[in-house]
């Protein structure tokens, strides 16, 4: 992996987050640096409260940090105007959540085509990425299907493919497998191990789980809002 400026997908220097809670301050994140690569699948681990999902917001455009430097994809995206973020977020991230957030009275393909709607496309080319993303997840023959009618991993495979139908350029995953069984938590991050090695998606995960860390090439620890420095990183051979 080249160091070139270009491949910094995310760039954080002394970034912090801090929370008022009941009168006193509660630091989330402190001064954290960190360098992301294109092409890396990175899982963020540490204990509850470490500020892993709080650092994957930020990333992501949904939070704002308190203090310090933020560049993703080259953007100072903590500078934006809501209405900004909001464009730039629907063109460059695809955010998978834990809870799968699937709308129960549509079908899958409805459901990932819900960002579409936000765009130029028409009706015929939303069908073609839909059938696409659909097939890359192995959920071609669910297309018709209800949230009701899936398990756990066909549902959290529609939410990736809802996060993959925009082509974006980073996919965040805030504990992907944490509702799943441990059989379609292995689907899940076979899934997501597809994006980052076939299709070049840079993949940032959050996880407390070892086992689904396992699948990411660079893994960063956080323990009370600080990030430990790379000798404690493990990398795989990918």
């Amino acid at each position: 992996m080249s160091d070139s400026q270009n491949d910094i997908v995310v760039k954080a220097r002394n970034l912090s987050k801090i929370f008022p809670h009941g009168g006193e301050d509660v630091v989330a994140l402190d001064k954290i640096d960190i360098d992301l690569m294109k092409g890396d699948f990175v899982s963020l681990m540490g204990p509850s409260g470490s500020g892993k999902s709080t650092l994957l917001h930020i990333i992501a455009g949904i939070d704002r940090p308190t203090s310090g430097d933020l560049e993703v994809l080259g953007d100072a995206i903590a500078d934006m105007s809501e209405s900004r973020l909001s464009t730039w977020r629907n063109d460059h991230i695809g955010f998978v959540f834990q809870s799968f957030n699937l709308i129960p009275i549509l079908t899958a393909q409805e459901n990932v085509e819900m960002p579409l709607l936000l765009t130029s496309l028409n009706k015929k080319e939303r069908r073609e990425h839909v059938e696409t993303v659909l097939k890359i997840v192995g959920l071609s023959d669910r297309m018709t299907h209800y949230p009701r009618q899936l398990s756990g991993g066909q549902e959290q495979r529609v939410a990736i493919a809802r996060a993959l139908v925009g082509d974006p350029d980073l996919i965040l995953a805030d504990e992907p497998t944490g509702d799943l069984d441990a059989h379609s938590a292995d689907e899940i991050m076979t899934v997501l191990q597809k994006l980052n090695q076939d299709f070049g998606k840079t993949v940032v995960m959050v996880t407390h789980d070892p086992r689904a860390s396992q699948y990411a090439t660079i893994t960063r620890h956080l323990d009370k809002g600080e990030m430990l420095p790379l000798d404690h990183a493990e990398r795989s051979g990918g």
